[in-house]
Protein backbone atom coordinates (compact mmCIF):
# COMPACT_ATOMS: atom_id res chain seq x y z
CA UNK A 1 0.00 0.00 0.00
CA UNK A 2 2.71 2.43 0.98
CA UNK A 3 4.93 1.74 -2.15
CA UNK A 4 1.35 2.03 -4.64
CA UNK A 5 0.98 5.17 -2.79
CA UNK A 6 4.53 6.53 -3.58
CA UNK A 7 4.34 5.77 -7.06
CA UNK A 8 1.02 7.35 -7.82
CA UNK A 9 2.49 10.48 -5.92
CA UNK A 10 5.84 10.32 -8.09
CA UNK A 11 3.75 10.22 -11.48
CA UNK A 12 2.14 13.07 -10.64
CA UNK A 13 5.20 15.22 -9.62
CA UNK A 14 6.68 13.94 -12.79
CA UNK A 15 3.65 15.26 -14.77
CA UNK A 16 3.30 18.45 -12.97
CA UNK A 17 7.09 19.35 -13.59
CA UNK A 18 6.66 18.58 -17.34
CA UNK A 19 3.47 20.80 -17.08
CA UNK A 20 5.91 23.96 -15.62
CA UNK A 21 8.34 23.27 -18.14
CA UNK A 22 5.78 23.64 -21.16
CA UNK A 23 5.08 27.07 -19.10
CA UNK A 24 8.76 28.15 -18.50
CA UNK A 25 9.38 27.38 -21.99
CA UNK A 26 6.57 29.45 -23.76
CA UNK A 27 7.45 32.14 -21.34
CA UNK A 28 11.27 32.09 -22.41
CA UNK A 29 9.61 32.10 -26.16
CA UNK A 30 7.84 35.05 -25.23
CA UNK A 31 10.54 37.06 -23.48
CA UNK A 32 13.15 36.67 -26.39
CA UNK A 33 15.27 40.01 -26.38
CA UNK A 34 14.62 41.98 -29.61
CA UNK A 35 17.77 41.57 -31.73
CA UNK A 36 19.22 43.13 -35.22
CA UNK A 37 18.06 40.46 -36.76
CA UNK A 38 14.58 41.40 -36.41
CA UNK A 39 14.74 44.87 -38.05
CA UNK A 40 13.84 43.22 -41.43
CA UNK A 41 10.03 42.23 -39.53
CA UNK A 42 9.47 46.21 -38.63
CA UNK A 43 7.08 47.75 -40.69
CA UNK A 44 8.89 50.35 -42.77
CA UNK A 45 7.96 53.62 -44.73
CA UNK A 46 7.80 53.12 -48.49
CA UNK A 47 11.34 52.95 -49.88
CA UNK A 48 12.55 54.91 -46.84
CA UNK A 49 10.92 58.27 -47.64
CA UNK A 50 11.31 61.46 -45.97
CA UNK A 51 8.55 63.75 -45.03
CA UNK A 52 8.44 67.85 -45.47
CA UNK A 53 7.59 69.33 -42.67
CA UNK A 54 7.49 73.46 -41.66
CA UNK A 55 7.77 74.48 -38.63
CA UNK A 56 8.39 77.70 -36.55
CA UNK A 57 10.25 77.14 -33.32
CA UNK A 58 10.81 79.99 -31.19
CA UNK A 59 10.55 82.58 -33.48
CA UNK A 60 12.79 80.80 -36.31
CA UNK A 61 11.53 79.02 -39.63
CA UNK A 62 12.92 75.48 -39.91
CA UNK A 63 12.21 73.26 -43.43
CA UNK A 64 12.81 70.28 -42.95
CA UNK A 65 12.86 66.63 -43.89
CA UNK A 66 12.18 63.83 -41.14
CA UNK A 67 11.29 60.23 -41.04
CA UNK A 68 7.73 60.13 -40.21
CA UNK A 69 8.02 58.13 -37.20
CA UNK A 70 9.98 60.93 -35.54
CA UNK A 71 8.62 62.12 -31.97
CA UNK A 72 8.25 66.20 -31.25
CA UNK A 73 10.64 65.33 -28.76
CA UNK A 74 13.36 63.34 -30.65
CA UNK A 75 13.08 66.47 -32.89
CA UNK A 76 13.79 69.13 -31.46
CA UNK A 77 16.56 67.75 -29.08
CA UNK A 78 18.44 65.18 -31.46
CA UNK A 79 17.87 67.23 -34.66
CA UNK A 80 17.86 70.77 -33.46
CA UNK A 81 19.43 70.46 -30.11
CA UNK A 82 16.93 72.20 -27.90
CA UNK A 83 17.82 69.91 -24.96
CA UNK A 84 16.42 72.00 -22.76
CA UNK A 85 13.23 70.06 -23.60
CA UNK A 86 13.69 66.93 -21.22
CA UNK A 87 12.88 63.19 -22.13
CA UNK A 88 12.09 61.58 -18.57
CA UNK A 89 9.45 58.65 -18.88
CA UNK A 90 8.85 59.08 -22.46
CA UNK A 91 5.42 57.82 -22.00
CA UNK A 92 3.25 61.32 -21.42
CA UNK A 93 3.51 60.11 -17.57
CA UNK A 94 5.89 62.82 -16.07
CA UNK A 95 5.45 66.17 -17.94
CA UNK A 96 9.37 66.73 -18.43
CA UNK A 97 9.12 67.34 -22.37
CA UNK A 98 5.97 69.61 -22.19
CA UNK A 99 6.10 72.06 -25.09
CA UNK A 100 3.70 74.94 -26.19
CA UNK A 101 2.07 73.74 -29.61
CA UNK A 102 0.12 77.40 -31.31
CA UNK A 103 -0.15 77.77 -27.42
CA UNK A 104 -1.34 74.89 -26.12
CA UNK A 105 0.86 72.99 -23.96
CA UNK A 106 1.21 69.14 -25.21
CA UNK A 107 3.52 65.97 -24.03
CA UNK A 108 6.31 66.30 -26.89
CA UNK A 109 7.38 62.89 -26.51
CA UNK A 110 3.72 61.28 -27.71
CA UNK A 111 3.24 63.89 -30.40
CA UNK A 112 4.42 63.14 -34.20
CA UNK A 113 6.56 65.69 -35.40
CA UNK A 114 4.48 65.56 -38.82
CA UNK A 115 1.48 66.23 -36.88
CA UNK A 116 2.34 69.86 -36.60
CA UNK A 117 3.65 70.91 -39.83
CA UNK A 118 3.06 74.91 -40.00
CA UNK A 119 2.64 75.25 -36.57
CA UNK A 120 3.98 77.40 -34.40
CA UNK A 121 6.47 75.81 -30.92
CA UNK A 122 7.42 77.18 -28.04
CA UNK A 123 10.39 75.59 -26.27
CA UNK A 124 11.45 76.54 -23.01
CA UNK A 125 14.70 78.42 -24.90
CA UNK A 126 11.91 80.68 -26.61
CA UNK A 127 10.03 82.10 -23.54
CA UNK A 128 12.13 84.54 -22.42
CA UNK A 129 13.09 87.93 -24.43
CA UNK A 130 16.76 88.24 -24.43
CA UNK A 131 17.70 88.86 -20.92
CA UNK A 132 14.23 89.40 -19.89
CA UNK A 133 13.30 86.00 -17.84
CA UNK A 134 9.30 85.45 -18.98
CA UNK A 135 7.22 86.19 -15.65
CA UNK A 136 6.83 82.70 -14.79
CA UNK A 137 10.96 82.02 -14.92
CA UNK A 138 11.24 84.77 -12.71
CA UNK A 139 8.72 83.42 -10.65
CA UNK A 140 10.25 79.94 -10.42
CA UNK A 141 13.58 81.79 -9.21
CA UNK A 142 12.18 83.58 -6.96
CA UNK A 143 10.34 81.28 -4.73
CA UNK A 144 12.84 78.04 -5.72
CA UNK A 145 9.92 76.34 -8.03
CA UNK A 146 12.85 73.44 -8.58
CA UNK A 147 16.01 71.20 -7.20
CA UNK A 148 17.82 69.64 -9.58
CA UNK A 149 16.17 71.15 -12.39
CA UNK A 150 15.44 68.37 -14.50
CA UNK A 151 11.59 68.74 -14.40
CA UNK A 152 11.63 72.33 -14.19
CA UNK A 153 11.62 73.46 -18.07
CA UNK A 154 8.55 71.27 -18.31
CA UNK A 155 6.85 72.84 -15.22
CA UNK A 156 7.76 75.89 -16.58
CA UNK A 157 6.17 75.67 -20.19
CA UNK A 158 3.19 73.44 -18.73
CA UNK A 159 2.69 76.49 -16.58
CA UNK A 160 2.89 79.21 -18.96
CA UNK A 161 0.36 76.96 -20.76
CA UNK A 162 -2.20 76.82 -18.01
CA UNK A 163 -2.51 80.73 -16.92
CA UNK A 164 -3.68 80.95 -20.98
CA UNK A 165 -6.02 78.17 -20.19
CA UNK A 166 -7.25 80.26 -17.07
CA UNK A 167 -7.59 83.29 -19.15
CA UNK A 168 -9.60 81.79 -21.17
CA UNK A 169 -12.21 80.81 -18.99
CA UNK A 170 -11.25 76.74 -19.07
CA UNK A 171 -12.61 74.85 -16.10
CA UNK A 172 -10.74 71.88 -13.72
CA UNK A 173 -11.73 68.96 -12.20
CA UNK A 174 -11.61 70.78 -9.14
CA UNK A 175 -13.08 74.10 -10.05
CA UNK A 176 -16.12 75.22 -8.01
CA UNK A 177 -18.46 76.15 -10.58
CA UNK A 178 -18.24 75.23 -13.94
CA UNK A 179 -21.14 77.56 -15.61
CA UNK A 180 -19.10 80.61 -14.00
CA UNK A 181 -17.97 82.79 -17.21
CA UNK A 182 -14.75 84.64 -17.25
CA UNK A 183 -11.52 83.93 -15.70
CA UNK A 184 -11.06 81.29 -13.20
CA UNK A 185 -9.88 81.46 -10.17
CA UNK A 186 -7.14 80.34 -9.40
CA UNK A 187 -6.44 78.67 -6.11
CA UNK A 188 -3.31 76.80 -4.62
CA UNK A 189 -6.35 74.00 -5.32
CA UNK A 190 -6.94 74.82 -8.59
CA UNK A 191 -2.55 75.32 -9.13
CA UNK A 192 -2.25 71.61 -8.00
CA UNK A 193 -5.09 70.12 -10.17
CA UNK A 194 -4.14 72.14 -13.43
CA UNK A 195 -0.18 71.02 -12.57
CA UNK A 196 -0.36 67.64 -11.72
CA UNK A 197 0.26 66.18 -15.25
CA UNK A 198 4.11 67.55 -14.38
CA UNK A 199 5.69 65.48 -11.51
CA UNK A 200 8.44 66.91 -9.75
CA UNK A 201 10.44 63.55 -8.33
CA UNK A 202 12.31 66.17 -5.56
CA UNK A 203 9.25 67.04 -4.20
CA UNK A 204 9.48 71.37 -4.63
CA UNK A 205 5.82 71.32 -5.15
CA UNK A 206 4.82 74.54 -2.24
CA UNK A 207 7.72 76.40 -4.50
CA UNK A 208 6.39 75.62 -7.95
CA UNK A 209 2.49 76.47 -6.71
CA UNK A 210 3.50 80.09 -5.20
CA UNK A 211 5.64 80.39 -8.51
CA UNK A 212 2.43 79.63 -10.35
CA UNK A 213 0.34 82.15 -8.15
CA UNK A 214 3.02 84.83 -8.40
CA UNK A 215 3.16 84.97 -11.91
CA UNK A 216 -0.83 84.65 -12.16
CA UNK A 217 -0.95 88.02 -10.82
CA UNK A 218 1.24 89.61 -13.07
CA UNK A 219 -0.46 87.88 -15.85
CA UNK A 220 -3.85 88.94 -14.74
Amino acid sequence: MGLSLTATCSGKDIEHDNSRNEVNQTMNDRLTPYSKTDEAAVPQTASGEMVAVRLRINGSNYGLRIDPRTSLLDLLREQLDLTGTKKGCNHGQCGACTVLVNGRRINSCLALAVIYDDSEITTIEGLANGDELNPVQAAFVSHDGFQCGYCTSGQICSAVGMLHEVEQGTVSHVTADVRQQGRVELTDEEIRERMSGNICRCGAYPGIVAAVREASGKAG
